[in-house]
């Protein structure tokens, strides 16, 4: 195939070239340069669109953004009384079947007026069928909302609030994902060529407990519209290393697609969820005496660093969520005492001394820009003081650190161009930038959505893998709000089209 008439990316990601023609061949770029005609090459004539790598996502629940795709939208609740709303509305209009689960999700309660509470769901969750099970997801995926019918069926019969938390809530998100497999894997396709649509040639895969065989089946099954790195969970970590795959190696059969990717690990809470593990502690309501004062440290050092010298002995390098300050110090000791490999996740909040690890240790920093907007109003309640140290993109890059952007998906959409426009303009709408000095460089955004795993594309020469992305608009130099709504007008996974509309 070849692109006629295209401006790719330059290699260092700050501005585009002259118009050339690219041939691609074997899942390569094999030539760049004007007036290509090799004479047996299919011509797509392109008109002068910008050429860049194909991008990635970093950080993705796939199976959970398919499934938040198609459930009740709390996004926009600005209150426990609006959500209680929203799910009256819809058991009015559309009830669930009976003994089916009513799920919403997206709300973000920490700046609520009002509590969120079991009874506020009991009093709206009636039908002419019974009471209806509802869970409410937050935006954040960290708790969810239960009411009675629904933390009986879930083990937590009576429960107090229906607020559950943390680990005890990811067990019921593991539940709620059991839906047939060929169900699931439709409606994974479907997220997979919406992403697509965005010029997304790469995710990696942050679904519990090891979403590793579902991909083999779905790639089996024709999905092939994404190459993805699959991570495993600490439950599954045996079985993963049993099969001898270390992180890096393509999984046989998949055509190149699929690789083994890291060991997660979940080592604190969230921000909006007040579990994000801190030095200092949150702010508490006049009388109320908080569980978790500082947050919640799901995985002690003395759990972590076992495992870390498990899956570093067996090759696998590690993702290590951490969002709190406390959270992160103790994740960089425990890369450093144990020599083990990989990223963080998230690194929301960072004491300055802990900046500069990142690159000692060698550490991917793996952010989520898009969250730095989404949070913006909580971490200004919450983390009052100390929000020039939150999402510091720019301090970390300062200091050498490797960037990674993604999205966090379902916690934000899965669409890299949100996250680019997040990461180098930190407003998206009418407010100020939110700390401006933490913004970073068009050129270091766009370096940083561009994979990481073995064999990615990091500029369109020749030799490297056809994973590409053509767009109407020049990304290094558009303004913001034409970043973030980038139109993208094809996509090639290998050589091979994956989104493709008006070329």
């Amino acid at each position: 195939m070849l692109l006629r008439s295209v401006r790719p990316l330059l290699p260092g990601c700050d501005a585009l070239g002259e118009p050339v023609d690219v041939l691609l061949s074997g899942q390569r770029v094999v030539a760049v340069g004007p007036g290509l005609d090799p004479g047996w090459a299919e011509i797509v004539e392109c008109d002068g669109r910008a050429l860049l790598p194909g991008l990635w996502d970093h950080h993705v629940h796939m199976a959970q953004w398919s499934l938040a795709r198609r459930r009740l939208d709390l996004s926009g609740a600005r209150s426990a009384a609006d959500c209680a709303a929203l799910v009256a509305d819809r058991i009015a209009a559309d009830p669930p079947a009976p003994g089916e689960v009513l799920i919403g999700f997206g709300f973000r309660d920490a700046l609520w007026p009002d509590e969120a509470h079991r009874s506020l769901l009991d009093a709206v969750s009636v039908s002419a069928a019974g009471d209806v099970p509802v869970v409410l997801v937050s935006g954040d995926l960290h708790q969810g909302w239960l009411n009675g019918a629904a933390a009986a069926r879930f083990g937590h019969r009576g429960h107090p609030t229906g607020r559950i938390r943390e680990s005890e809530f990811f067990a019921i998100t593991v539940a709620l994902q059991d839906v047939p497999a060929e169900v699931l894997d439709g409606f994974v396709a479907e997220a997979v060529r919406a992403a697509s649509a965005r010029g997304v040639v790469g995710i990696v895969d942050f679904e519990a407990p090891w979403s590793l065989p579902d991909w083999r089946r779905r790639i089996d099954a024709g999905v092939t519209g994404l190459r993805v790195e699959a991570s495993v969970w600490p439950d599954r970590l045996e079985e993963m290393i049993a099969t001898g795959l270390r992180s890096g190696d393509v999984v046989e059969g998949s055509g190149g697609l699929l690789t083994a990717g890291p060991l997660k690990v979940i080592t604190d809470g969230s921000l909006n969820t007040r579990t994000a593990y801190c030095y200092d502690p949150y702010p508490a309501p006049p009388g109320v005496v908080l569980d978790h004062p500082c947050g919640l440290l799901v995985v002690p050092p003395g759990e972590l660093r076992p495992l870390l010298a498990r899956a570093h002995g067996a090759g696998l390098t590690a993702a290590l969520h951490a969002i709190g300050d406390h959270a992160n110090t103790l994740v960089l000791d425990a890369f450093a005492g144990t020599g083990a490999r990989g990223r963080i996740e998230h690194a929301q909040l960072l004491t300055d001394d802990d900046v500069p690890r990142f690159a000692d240790l060698g550490l991917i920093a793996s952010v989520q820009p898009e969250h730095a907007l989404d949070d913006r109003d909580v971490a200004d309640r919450l983390w009052a003081g100390r929000t020039g140290r939150a999402f510091a993109f720019a301090s970390l890059h300062r200091a050498g650190a490797r960037l990674a952007l993604g999205s966090d998906a379902p916690v934000a959409p899965l669409d890299p161009w949100i996250a680019l426009a997040a990461a180098v303009h930190r407003s998206a709408d009418d407010r100020e930038r939110w700390h401006p000095e933490q913004e970073i460089g068009r050129a270091t955004a766009l370096g940083a959505s561009f994979g990481v795993v073995p064999g990615s594309a990091a500029a369109v020469t020749e030799g490297a893998r056809a994973d590409l992305v053509l767009t109407d608009l020049d990304p290094a130099s558009c303004d913001p709000a034409a970043l973030r709504a980038m139109p993208v007008a094809g996509t090639l996974v290998g050589g091979r089209w994956t989104h493709r509309t008006g070329i």
